[in-house]
């Protein structure tokens, strides 16, 4: 929560459950703690993609507003799952029984002499939430995963399945129900791939700069599985 010394919001990051050609919602609450009324006003870095409503208000003393930020409906998938918009609320003193209609743009002008506070707010997408489906009979997922070396070093693969990447290939062949589960199914695969991919690779990148001060090298095995987790995420994204 930010708390300023006119309104306090909840939260700071607005997170968008981001599913393809579905308009999806998030609030704010805007709390004045204050015995003064407050007008605010919401900006974004991006006004075609989102609605706002309202974009400006004025908050009672020690009383709350909601503010809905709705997102147009996305035709594709942002790259790396990541989404760099940002949100402005600025909060200024209002005159006591102010209404929306009395707010001019003057009010929030610093350079007036006005006490102005802004608060910045990220934007970041979250994984639907994952349909229910399935798990094939006999399935070993959550078994320890298998690895055999030979006595020359060499890493026999088809003994070996990353931890992760094993539930989700058994996963991938369940058939969902219905179109829109098996949209969703795919989309909460993607998120969870792009996610664990991402970790790994700044670990390998850990482990380079690491290798390179030790003359070591990096270890083949986890080259190996980040290898598989790349594949199976390419598989993911193209059946999305």
């Amino acid at each position: 929560m930010s708390t300023g010394d006119l309104l306090s919001i909840e939260p700071q990051e607005l997170q968008f459950p981001l599913e393809l050609k579905k308009q999806i919602s998030c609030s704010l609450q805007l709390s004045n703690k204050t015995d003064d009324y407050v007008a605010f006003k919401v900006k974004t870095t991006n006004p075609k993609k989102y609605c706002v409503r309202p974009n400006t208000g004025v908050v009672l003393p020690h009383s709350a507003c909601d503010v809905i930020v709705t997102m147009q409906a996305q035709k594709e998938f942002p790259p790396d799952m990541q989404c760099k918009d940002k949100f402005l609320l600025q909060s200024a003193l209002a005159n006591p029984g102010a209404t929306a209609k009395d707010i001019t743009p003057e009010m929030f002008n610093k350079e007036s002499g006005n006490h102005v506070e802004e608060s910045k707010l990220r934007v970041s997408y979250v994984p639907p939430p994952q349909p229910p489906s399935p798990v094939r009979e006999g399935s070993e997922e959550g078994s320890s995963p298998r690895a055999s070396v030979s006595d020359n070093g060499t890493v026999h693969m088809s003994d070996y399945t990353a931890p992760a990447s094993r539930a989700f290939v058994e996963r991938a062949h369940v058939e969902p129900e219905d179109n829109s589960s098996e949209v969703s199914f795919y989309l909460y695969l993607s998120f969870s791939f792009v996610q664990q991919n991402n970790k790994l690779q700044q670990e390998l990148e850990f482990l380079r700069r690491e290798g390179n001060k030790s003359h070591g090298g990096i270890p083949f095995l986890y080259v190996i599985v980040v290898g598989v987790i790349g594949i199976l995420l390419g598989y993911i994204l193209k059946r999305t």
